[in-house]
């Protein structure tokens, strides 16, 4: 039951990653798809192998899994194109990996060369040195004069703002090796930047001596400016998400979903070690442990056929339930439980639940995660029903098309929306604009 749950809430990826690990660990296991290769070449095998296949057994039929919506065998010019992408993936570069490259190119003293490399080991993914270097010095052998000057090296190199004790500091690089320090920008993120956060640009403006229109340009500036030097190094900055699901129209204008992964192990149990646990001979030893193994396996490919099957009844009773999101977009997203959904598949809501979790489903909209579609919502005036993402939608729709110089506060979203027959809270606008990462009207204002 443990591994069912496992295989239910496992998504494409890892799931590929525990079909591999399995074939690795249990030698009664085989890969469909691995023997059609093989075999590919006999004609008289291919023939034999697709009668088995209209004669199998309901028993076999799930031996085979076989995803639904795989209509052709996998052939090795596919297994070959598979390879050629696989061995043209190459690991991005580290940010410390970036760095020891140009310290490698610098013509420096050893010893500063080595507290050099040092600190560049206690840099964060962001590239700050957050500890004060003399705290460092007190925790290595290296002199803190050399650790100083290697500390400054270090800020010179690419990206601009590595080596900065934090986000101020960063930006101070960033614009000294753009502009040089006699700047206004430079002047502002120096003595001014809370203020600058807070938009009070008229107080700026005074202490400067200048005019609020130069503040704001200046301000357009310095937002340009990167406060996370090593964000471009991140390896989860940008993550390879592969959908579960794809929602498309057939040619007669139908919407249906298919599955993906044709890059899955197909499985099945070897007939060789069915046909051993019958023969004479065999040490009872051996025979236990293959019919511990075969009944692993057949739990297994069961396993994978109840996910994928549950996935795509779920995928079909979204579109049956949202056919204007896939039409017209998010604004048009009904209210829908995952109660609603189970009773209709004669599941429990937690089946859909861990059948959703961390899947992701590829719709004319975008791709989404599939517990996106589950949300409560509101009736507008209309009777019509708008789905909790709809209204954030439409919140961001106003924000969008909001005159900058008066931003909407949340008392006039609340307002706007009621004309759109939408009828919530000014603090449930608050907690969705929030969401939206959208910030107060105050700080939204440019001048």
């Amino acid at each position: 039951m443990r591994k069912s749950l496992e295989i239910l809430q496992a998504g494409t990826m890892e799931l590929s990653h525990l079909l591999r690990q399995a074939l690795e660990t249990n030698p009664t296991l085989e890969d469909i798809t691995e023997v059609v290769s093989l075999d590919e070449d006999s004609q008289d095998s291919e023939e034999a192998d697709s009668l088995e296949y209209m004669n199998e057994t309901d028993d076999d039929w799930r031996d085979r899994s076989i995803l639904e919506g795989r209509n052709n065998q996998w052939t090795q010019e596919d297994e070959e194109r598979r390879q050629r992408l696989y061995d043209n993936i190459v690991a991005s570069e580290t940010l410390q990996q970036h760095l020891q490259h140009q310290l490698d190119l610098s013509l420096i003293d050893p010893d500063v060369r080595e507290a050099a490399q040092f600190l560049l080991g206690n840099l964060d993914d962001r590239g700050f040195l957050d500890s004060p270097l003399r705290d460092i010095a007190s925790t290595c052998d290296h002199k803190f004069a050399k650790l100083k000057e290697a500390l400054e090296l270090i800020k010179t190199f690419d990206p601009a703002g590595v080596g900065a004790s934090g986000i101020p500091e960063a930006l101070l690089i960033q614009l000294e090796r753009s502009s040089g320090k006699d700047t206004l920008e430079y002047r502002i993120v120096r003595d001014h930047l809370e203020d600058l956060a807070r938009k009070r640009h008229p107080q700026i403006a005074r202490a400067l001596g200048t005019t609020v229109e130069r503040i704001a340009e200046a301000a357009d500036t310095i937002g340009r400016l990167s406060p996370n030097p090593g964000g471009e190094f991140d390896p989860t900055g940008n993550p390879y998400i592969l959908p579960d699901v794809i929602i498309e129209k057939n040619d007669d204008g139908v919407w249906g979903a298919r599955l993906t992964g044709e890059h899955l192990p197909s499985l099945r149990i070897n007939d060789f070690y069915k046909d051993m646990i019958g023969k004479s001979g065999v040490d009872q030893k051996a025979r236990a442990f293959l019919r511990d193994q075969i009944r692993d396996g057949r739990s297994l490919i069961r396993s994978i056929s109840l996910r994928q099957e549950t996935i795509l009844a779920i995928a079909h009773r979204l579109i049956e339930q949202q056919p204007d999101f896939l039409e017209k977009g998010p604004r048009h997203l009904r209210p829908l439980t995952m109660n609603d959904v189970a009773d209709e598949l004669n599941l429990h809501a937690t089946t859909v639940s861990r059948a959703v979790a961390g899947k992701y489903i590829l719709t004319p909209q975008g791709l989404m995660e599939m517990r996106a579609f589950f949300a409560t919502g509101y009736q507008t005036a209309s009777g019509a029903e708008v789905s909790n993402a709809g209204v954030r939608e439409a919140i961001q729709q106003l924000v969008a098309q909001e005159n900058n110089a008066k931003p909407l506060s949340d008392d006039a979203i609340t307002k706007a929306l009621a004309t759109q027959g939408i009828k919530v809270a000014r603090r449930t606008v608050a907690k969705y604009r929030e969401q939206l990462n959208i910030l107060p009207s105050h700080l939204r204002k440019s001048f």
